[in-house]
């Protein structure tokens, strides 16, 4: 089916669309012109400075006003740094500092680094209330537990972000951090009365947008009290009952992937899923990160589709586009830069670590690190103190496979350090590490999100708050091992 080109353009006003390799390929540029509001970029775009910024000004040749999106939350979600890790705390870090003008400083520092490369867009911060010890998608991107908190460095970290002229994306509404399942895979459900929602979830939102943010991220999870059997990216109650009349929230509003299985696995296809998301009151839609060009075309005409038989309002799409066009707009406004501060990251990170017990113990030690896995939303990004160290031995080890006694033959008398990731969620890694503690001199680093579990004869325990390479610098530190 032939479409009208102006409803053509329009559709692609609304898309963030994505593309493979360190250059944009012609067709990316080439719909760019064409309308497309912009492209988000990840991990594989990302080699080195001077090839980003030469990317940016590539997509901006094509149209001057394009968004360009990215995922740099710090910590353990980072484009920028995916290589190294990133030289930022994440928000777990900071709740754990509780130190408000130190997010803001942070998050200023991160938004002048994607300033710099040409990226003003940040699909950050996430503002979820991690309530759920066990959550496998929000954990360390979180800033804690209470809402309060949360807030107040919600708010911090809209406003160092767009004094950098970036806009900042506060999400994932109505709230990520109580689900235990990943959105990603599936549609995570939230089974909360409102008013839970409104008193545990909804305060960091309400000072996101209190504090400018420009745009707010919508969760593919369902809350049945509020958006029935739908998640909330298609739901009309959350996104505009709730968020714009509600919270009076009048930026854009941003989904989340929508290849995801929570949207796609939904609706059917991501191209119905993009129809469901506009008719809820979305107005940039991010497809993900496996598009082409013809997948963006399809989602396009759907798009014209629904608007030609009548399941989309024309006035519906051209608010969305507008919304997005005054997005743009924003982030061209001038804005002073602030000069780099190096030692920031790392400063941030020691003012999160806790460190009990008495590392003095775990002098000239072994340290082990148990390998993990990762989120679809972290990616595989280095993490560790091996970076940091000082010459001890660093070896790795599956928890799984490896036995106490086989890691004590190495230690060979010296002192263990362990190095993990959410340590108490394995069940293989707990025995572990209660074995050696109970016969050896024992530290612990947790780098993920912290537990109560302490193993009995510990001498230091030390919890980070994230695995960034500013963690792992501070936690090195902390155990006097760092070169």
């Amino acid at each position: 089916m032939s479409h009208d080109p102006g409803l053509r353009r329009l559709a692609l006003r609304t898309l963030l669309a994505a593309f493979p390799g360190p250059a944009a390929p012609d067709w990316a540029l080439e719909l760019v012109a064409d309308g497309l509001a912009g492209h988000t970029l990840f991990g594989t775009n990302v080699v080195e400075t001077e090839q980003l910024t030469a990317l940016t000004a590539a997509l901006r040749s094509a149209r001057p006003d394009v968004l360009i999106a990215i995922d740099e939350e710090g910590g353990d979600v980072t484009r920028l740094d995916h290589r190294t890790g990133s030289p930022y705390p994440g928000n777990a870090a900071l709740g754990a500092a509780d130190d408000p003008e130190l997010t803001r400083r942070v998050y200023a520092a991160i938004g002048g680094d994607l300033a710099a490369a040409g990226v003003n867009l940040d699909l950050a911060p996430t503002v979820d209330v991690n309530t759920a010890d066990d959550n496998p998608i929000i954990g360390t991107r979180s800033f804690g537990a209470d809402p309060a908190l949360v807030a107040r460095h919600a708010a911090a970290a809209v406003t160092g972000l767009e004094s950098a002229g970036v806009a900042a994306c506060a999400k994932h509404f109505p709230g990520h951090g109580a689900t235990v399942t990943d959105s990603h895979l599936e549609l995570p459900t939230v089974d909360v009365p409102l008013d839970v929602l409104r008193e545990r979830d909804l305060p960091p939102f309400f000072a996101a947008v209190a504090a400018g943010a420009q745009t707010v991220m919508s969760a593919h999870i369902r809350v049945p009290a509020l958006t029935g059997d739908l998640p909330a990216t298609f739901s009309r109650a959350a996104l505009t009952g709730l968020l714009r009349d509600e919270l009076g929230f009048r930026g854009a509003i941003v989904t989340d992937a929508l290849e995801m299985h929570g949207a796609a696995g939904t609706a059917g296809s991501i191209p119905l899923a993009a129809v469901a998301a506009l008719t809820a009151g979305a107005d940039l839609l991010c497809i993900g990160a496996s598009v082409d060009r013809e997948l963006v075309e399809a989602v396009a005409a759907e798009i014209a589709t629904a608007v030609t038989d009548g399941r989309l309002e024309l006035s519906r799409l051209e608010g969305a586009a507008a919304r997005n066009a005054a997005l743009a707009a924003w982030t061209a406004a001038p804005r002073p830069s602030a000069a780099p501060d190096v030692e920031l990251g790392v400063a941030a990170a020691r003012s999160g670590v806790r460190v009990e017990g008495s590392p003095a113990e775990l002098a000239s030690p072994l340290v082990v690190q148990l390998v993990s896995g990762f989120s679809i939303a972290e990616g595989r990004v280095p993490w560790g103190l091996r970076p940091h160290l000082n010459g001890v031995e660093q070896i790795e080890v599956v928890a799984a496979s490896t036995s106490a006694d086989e890691i004590a033959a190495q230690a060979a008398g010296r002192p263990i350090v362990v190095v993990g990731r959410r340590v108490h969620s394995s069940p293989e890694a707990r025995d572990l590490v209660e074995k050696l503690a109970a016969a050896h001199p024992v530290g612990v680093v947790e780098m993920g999100w912290p537990s109560a579990w302490r193993p009995s004869g510990v001498k230091a325990f030390v919890v980070t708050h994230g695995a960034s390479l500013a963690n792992g610098r501070a936690a090195a530190e902390a155990l006097h091992l760092a070169r």
